[in-house]
């Protein structure tokens, strides 16, 4: 199973950044899929999951400024972030699940700060 993110990096506050997250065929075409993400020393926290059908559930203050989309042609999750803010500093998981499984990718870096 792999689950592959990429895309964080620095960015100053206002601006945006988009991660992907590309997985197996066969695991992208039959989960739900999510992001999630970690300070350090906090538990890791829900930002937005995605449904088969790619309709999109997210966490209440995140809404607005974050999207999660979903290519099923390529196998590929994303997640477009706007009007960054330092307190989004955090590592980005991807997250495949369903019935009885729940995978998740090595996570990728996301700094806001000027």
């Amino acid at each position: 199973v792999q689950l592959q993110a990429s895309g964080g990096g620095l960015v100053q506050p206002g601006g945006s950044l988009r991660l992907s997250c590309s997985a197996s065929r066969d695991l992208f075409s039959k989960s739900r899929m999510a992001w999630y993400r970690q300070v350090p020393g906090e538990q890791r926290r829900l930002v937005a999951t995605t449904a088969l059908n790619g309709n999109p559930h997210y966490a209440d203050s995140l809404e607005g400024r974050f999207s999660i989309t979903r290519d099923n042609a390529k196998s590929t999750l994303y997640l477009q972030m706007n009007n960054l803010k330092p307190e989004d500093t955090a590592v980005y998981f991807c997250n495949a699940y369903g019935f009885q499984y729940d995978y998740w990718g090595q996570g990728t870096l996301v700094t806001v700060s000027s």
